[in-house]
């Protein structure tokens, strides 16, 4: 049987995601993922086609479709706009695009066996997956949704990055506030001795522990370790509890710093800050919410 031109678009496009993860090391952003995609991997027009109602390209539906496949199939995993390549599915790039798309697709379909007594269909033709895919409404489902919510991911990260290092200051000190902690300290322009915030549990500062924050608006590189010893450095009492944020991530020699470190460091990454913002939005008041407004949206969601 010829391969539809659907099945074609994921093929080469599930095993570009793979080896670009593999030579990322694990993992990257979704959306940095297809724009390398975009970037090395020739597309017909009718691959590049737009739709209309949704604005999504035809490929890039494609791809989203069947990474459920790979989900399900154990091959990878995603997390808050991250895409993660799991040891599995880098042994099974062994098999090359065509049998590494089957793979996937034939373990979804035992995965969907319980649940779905149609399992006669193994491969999806040319009905538009943007529309319906006839037999997977709820896998052409998830897919769209799973767009939503990284094109959401992406838009907050953008808007976070488009603001200087004192505006991000700022929002990390907000973000204390409305965690119930109280501000003593907001390190002004200039040299700060490694210290941008000092927080306490109560008004008066009188209740231990003492919290001191490093804040580091590096969104592209990760925070090596010697900041978080610089960190510790800054810790002259022991009771005080040191707290790491970036608008990034940390290299793991970072996160085993702050591990082993005798001082108690806690590191907040882009994602956790996100995380953070989001459960104690209600509490913050409008202007400070306007420091990273956010629009919350329901979709018909599922139990799987």
């Amino acid at each position: 049987m010829a391969k539809s031109r659907t099945q074609q678009i994921a093929e080469k496009t599930i095993y570009a995601t793979f080896k670009i993860l593999k030579e990322a090391g694990g993992e990257m952003r979704g959306k940095d993922v297809q724009e390398r995609i975009e970037a090395t991997v020739p597309f017909e027009e009718w691959e590049k086609h737009r739709y209309e109602k949704t604005g999504n390209t035809r490929w890039k539906s494609v791809l989203h479709f069947y990474t459920i496949d790979c989900i399900k199939a154990g091959y990878m995993r995603k997390n808050k706009g991250m895409w993660i390549l799991t040891e599995e599915g880098e042994k099974a790039m062994k098999l090359g695009p065509e049998k590494l798309l089957a793979s996937a697709t034939k373990r979804y379909r035992a995965w969907d066996a319980d649940r779905k007594k149609d399992t006669a269909i193994n491969q999806v033709d040319e009905v538009d997956i943007e529309t319906e895919v006839e037999g997977d409404k709820g896998q052409a489902q998830k897919a769209r949704l799973e767009q939503y919510e990284e094109e959401a991911s992406n838009g907050i990260r953008e808007y976070v990055l488009s603001k200087n290092p004192y505006e991000f200051q700022d929002l990390v000190a907000a973000l204390l506030k409305a965690m119930g902690y109280h501000i003593s300290e907001i390190a002004a322009r200039g040299p700060d001795g490694g210290i941008d915030i000092i927080a306490y549990t109560d008004p008066l500062g009188t209740k231990l522990p003492r919290i001191i924050v490093q804040v580091k608006h590096y969104p592209t590189n990760p925070i090596p370790p010697d900041h978080i010893q610089k960190l510790a450095g800054t810790m002259k009492r022991n009771t005080d509890v040191g707290i790491f944020v970036t608008s990034g991530s940390f290299s793991n020699a970072a996160r085993k710093e702050a591990r082993e470190s005798r001082e108690h460091i806690e590191l907040i990454d882009f994602e956790r800050m996100i995380d953070l913002w989001q459960q104690h939005y209600s509490k913050l008041p409008d202007e400070q919410k306007n420091l990273l407004p956010l629009q919350p949206i329901n979709f018909l969601g599922s139990n799987e």
